[in-house]
């Protein structure tokens, strides 16, 4: 698998990061996990396939995981001479469906209707469901929002986890352990730190608990810029620490 961090930052603005979007590439699929302000300009400067997505995860409905997805929708249809025509999954915690109807009934039915094969699967809580023969993800909840969810994407014996947001859980590093990669949301100080967000403490135990051959951080507001997260995540996890920031390339 590749993992591509499109857009690493929130929407506490910052110049450089866009709001959360991962691209992962596994055989045949496309997946974008979130999909916030700026994923499509991001992707197209980035020179990654944009047309060539082929499912896109929420992992909640936070604007700045979602905010793009009517933009990749509306560009799929027209930002070339031929229309897309290849089917696109969207994938999303209980609710993603409700949000696409009530999008539609504001912006058009392009949207639900968006003139290319649109499937909606809301993701079963602990129950792989494949993308494609050699591709799967699996859901569990988080703490976040009442819909949020981290996912668990398996392809060719790798695997890689996302956390999308979340406070502190004790049994997520138990979920994610051993995985090939672990993709943690690291947003606050520790000195500043809330009930719905990791800060770089807690980012490391929660790498302890999970140890995986690789942490990389994002979803990263104002305050930690300038910071040495490495060391303060260090403190607490001994493993490789990436601080991710746009346009970073991995292969997991």
């Amino acid at each position: 698998m590749r993992l591509t961090t499109v857009g690493t930052g929130t929407i506490s603005l910052w110049p450089g990061r866009g709001c959360a979007s991962h691209l992962v590439e596994a055989g045949d699929v496309r997946l974008l996990l979130d999909c916030g302000p700026g994923t499509a300009v991001n992707m197209a400067r980035l020179g990654l396939d944009w047309w060539g997505v082929t499912h896109v995860a929420l992992t909640h409905f936070h604007l700045d995981h979602i905010g793009d997805l009517p933009a990749l929708v509306f560009a799929w249809r027209h930002a070339r001479r031929e229309p897309r025509n290849a089917p696109l999954v969207l994938l999303g915690p209980v609710g993603t469906a409700a949000l696409l109807e009530r999008w539609g009934a504001a912006l058009g039915d392009w949207l639900t209707i968006p003139g290319f094969p649109l499937t909606i699967v809301e993701v079963p809580l602990e129950m792989p469901v494949a993308l494609a023969d050699d591709v799967h993800l699996t859901a569990r909840h988080v703490p976040h929002t009442d819909e949020s969810v981290a996912y668990s994407v398996e392809h060719d014996g790798r695997r890689l986890v996302y956390t999308g947001d979340t406070g502190v859980d004790e049994s997520l590093g138990a979920w994610a352990a051993g995985c090939d990669l672990l993709l943690a949301e690291c947003s606050l100080p520790d000195a500043m730190a809330i009930p719905t967000h990791l800060t770089p403490a807690q980012c490391g135990a929660l790498a302890a608990a999970a140890q995986p051959a690789r942490l990389v951080v994002t979803h990263m507001y104002p305050p930690l810029e300038g910071m040495d997260l490495r060391a303060e995540i260090g403190a607490h996890w001994a493993g490789e620490v990436v601080v991710a920031r746009d346009a970073l390339r991995l292969d997991c």
